[in-house]
């Protein structure tokens, strides 16, 4: 318990004394964007004035990233050329909302100087017996928090003051930084017309994405159809003809003919039912997605261990993306990680489906370089869904995906 007190105690000093340093560099800020703005009646201004936009855009996100929870950027990327760049930045209520934050820092400043400097003044008062022994008897204008010091008995007596200011440093930073982060979330944190428009523009490219893949889909069918089963339909129509034409004749030959044509119907009939399968595997359709996933961890070469954790059916879109992201992650496993065990785990949190795989494998998965992950990343943004991947090299791999689904 002593040592949680004393981390926790460390843990929040560091944090009063970095909230300090940025208000500090707030307060400098707010100068240069008011000297930069009144030079920018010149011009040359101008350009000084998307610097400093831009040093304060890096600061407030450093203070958005020390919220609890963490607050998003507002801020929309900036166009190509200075003027166009200095009317966006003009016309977005971010910098206006980040200047704000500005002016309130040197106060914020100012206050985290005094909840830091609690902590020294409790360790002063309680060592103030040992001050005054070492002190000289000439010294006479020693004096804590307004009391004078003048003998040792008054330097006993400050001593519980110095263990309230103890006690005060102890909770007080607490309060300073939970309204350090409700000023962030206030101040800094996108606006309900703000988030509204980047969610419309999120809805848009997940739409474009899940046209665009149902046509590459489409197209896919298209072609097995045409260059597997639709081939070997014609193959069988043409064998089914010339066996009737020689029936008569040959009908050794009609009957071999007749043979292949059979064989030919089941090959036709398999590759049918695998990109039937390919669509909406029938397993998902008769048992839901944990039976579909039995059925996955059953069938894969590497072993599965299988922690499913859903009650109810989910609703048919909902459940085929979870069946095929899942299955895409686990094949990449098998293919990629060199892994010797996968566990995978299906939780439902009512809202949210979330889906994990973990693998021992060597790790190093990474969107960025084609691995399937963005397939994966795509499929979910037309839920609204997301994906986090940690896959350090070296292993281990876990690809967490929370997938919503409200009833």
């Amino acid at each position: 318990m002593v040592k949680g007190i004393r981390e926790r105690a460390w843990r929040e000093f560091r944090q009063v004394l970095v909230s300090a340093g940025i208000g500090l560099a707030g307060f400098l800020l707010l100068f240069a964007t008011v000297a930069s703005l009144m030079f920018s009646l010149v011009w040359i201004g101008l350009p000084v004035f998307v610097e400093v936009v831009g040093l304060t855009r890096r600061l407030a996100g450093v203070q958005r990233r020390r919220a609890t929870p963490a607050v998003p950027a507002p801020y929309a990327p900036l166009p190509d050329g200075l003027l166009r760049k200095v009317r966006t930045i003009l016309t977005e209520p971010a910098t206006w909302r980040d200047l704000a934050w500005l002016v309130v820092q040197l106060p914020v400043a100012l206050i985290g100087m005094m909840v830091f400097g609690l902590w020294p003044a409790a360790v002063q008062g309680v060592l103030m017996p040992l001050v005054r022994w070492v002190l000289p008897p000439s010294v006479d204008d020693l004096s804590y928090q307004g009391i004078q010091v003048d003998d040792q008995r008054t330097a006993w007596l400050v001593i519980p003051l110095g263990i309230l200011i103890g006690l005060a440093a102890y909770g007080v930073p607490r309060w300073y930084l939970a309204g350090e982060a409700w000023l962030a979330r206030w101040l800094l944190a996108p606006t309900a017309a703000t988030r509204l428009a980047a969610r419309v523009e999120r809805l848009a490219e997940t739409r474009a994405a899940v046209v665009d893949a149902s046509a590459a889909e489409l197209r896919r069918i298209e072609r097995d159809l045409h260059d597997g089963a639709q081939a070997r339909l014609v193959a069988l129509t043409m064998n089914l003809g010339m066996a009737e034409d020689l029936f008569e004749t040959d009908p050794d030959t009609a009957r071999a003919m007749l043979a292949d044509a059979r064989a030919g119907a089941r090959e036709a009939m398999g590759e049918l039912r695998d990109l039937v399968r390919g669509i909406h595997p029938p397993m998902l359709a008769d048992r839901g997605l944990p039976g579909a996933m039995q059925a996955l961890a059953m069938a894969s070469s590497i072993p599965i261990d299988l922690d499913v954790r859903l009650e109810r059916r989910l609703p048919a879109p909902v459940e085929s993306a979870a069946y095929f992201v899942l299955s895409e992650v686990v094949a990449n496993a098998i293919k990629h990680s060199r892994a010797e065990r996968i566990a995978l785990s299906i939780t439902d949190s009512g809202s949210t489906v979330v889906l994990r795989v973990r693998d021992d494998g060597r790790g190093g998965a990474d969107p960025s370089r084609g691995t399937g992950l963005r397939g994966i990343e795509r499929r979910l943004a037309a839920f609204d869904g997301t994906v986090r991947v940690s896959s350090p090299v070296g292993g281990p791999t876990l690809i967490e995906m929370e997938l919503p689904c409200a009833s």
